[in-house]
């Protein structure tokens, strides 16, 4: 194959591509801003799911110096149920970091952009080649899919080498006059049509495909199982008195770290809650049971909860334990909570009632 010519196979992948590509904000824009915030919103989520944060935090911020003037409040506030709050995190520092040390100009390499905060290879590459042209190749989920069922890599593709064998195979494949429009298109296709239950009959690649050709397209790509999930339990009781909610802001290295959430004990059972935290045992006889969210599945935890409300009286007072504050309902429902803390005022009344004051 002359290097001036497209592979086959990238061919009909474009060619499937301008027949039957979504129509999404982020591919009419050659902006590094709005690509890169995209793609972080994209970052373990799907597209259905992150659209509406795409257009949420681009009109609350519409520029990097938007970004990184906002109080990190507003933003979780905004980021609220999408999850992995450290791509939040290291969206907003990033922000900074462009603004304070290149007046908000994004980098236009691939190397060049590694280097931020919270841009990994993938990432880096799709803004490489949709911002700036640059042909380097993007390897996600998608794309590990489709390369591994079409030439029949069988390397698994949790192994430490899987991305720098695929990334080749794909660097092979790109075509320098439309990388962008290569890297979107084998992306979709691993999204509409190759997905994990792929539509082969409507496959434009159907009759060079390995794995249609010898019936492994349910053994490729080759991955190893997951390990078993965590199990945690978390006791929640919202305790309110007179507007107020006692709730503190979580800060250890651990899941929603930044987010605030009601007082929890991590416990499989209330009386180790209530010997833990002694002042429980004084006001759980003001409790009330609420409607439990149930399991709340993260990629390697599940989180079994459970639920109390507690309404003390005016004068009831308690020595409050450590790092917990009182502060008014209203301004609780502005900041940045877990989703297993929505799902849990969602269903319950009597809590979206203290929260609306």
């Amino acid at each position: 194959m002359k290097k001036s010519q497209a592979h086959p196979f990238a061919e009909t992948l474009i060619s499937w591509y301008k027949d039957h590509a979504r129509d999404l904000p982020w591919r009419r824009t050659q902006d590094p801003y709005l690509i890169w915030l995209s793609e972080i919103i994209l970052q373990q989520t799907r597209v259905v799911q992150g659209l509406p944060y795409f257009y949420t935090l681009s009109e609350a911020f519409p520029t990097v110096f938007d970004l990184a003037a906002a109080d990190e409040t507003t933003l979780f506030r905004l980021w609220q149920g999408l999850g992995y709050y450290s791509r939040a995190r290291n969206l907003h520092k990033t922000a900074k970091f462009l603004v304070e040390t290149r007046a908000g100009k994004f980098p236009n390499t691939y190397v060049e952009l590694l280097q931020l905060p919270g841009v990994g290879p993938y990432t880096a590459a799709a803004i490489a080649s949709f911002a700036f042209g640059e042909a380097s190749p993007v390897v996600d989920g998608n794309v590990f899919r489709v390369l591994a069922r079409y030439f029949g890599v069988e390397t698994d593709i949790l192994h430490a080498s899987a991305r720098k064998e695929f990334t080749s195979l794909a660097q092979e494949l790109i075509p320098r006059s439309d990388p962008a429009r290569f890297n979107q298109a084998i992306m979709e296709f691993g999204a509409l049509l190759c997905s994990p239950a792929p539509n082969c009959v409507e496959c434009p690649l159907i009759t060079t495909c390995y794995a249609y050709r010898n019936s492994r397209i349910q053994d490729l790509p080759v991955k190893t199982k997951a390990k078993a999930q965590r199990i945690r339990h978390f006791k929640y009781v919202v305790i309110e008195q007179s507007g107020r909610l006692l709730v503190h802001q979580r800060h250890a290295k651990d899941i929603w770290q930044g987010l605030w959430e009601f007082f929890c004990v991590e416990s499989t059972d209330l009386s180790e809650a209530i010997n833990l935290y002694p002042f429980l045992s004084l006001i759980m006889p003001f409790a009330l049971p609420l409607e439990s969210p149930g399991i709340h599945v993260l990629s390697h935890q599940k989180i079994v909860s459970e639920a109390w409300l507690v309404r003390l009286p005016t004068n009831y007072t308690f020595e409050l334990p450590d790092n917990y504050q009182w502060i008014l309902s209203s301004e609780f429902e502005q900041l940045g909570k877990p989703v297993l803390l929505l799902n849990l005022i969602t269903d319950n009344i009597a809590l979206k009632e203290i929260l609306e004051g």
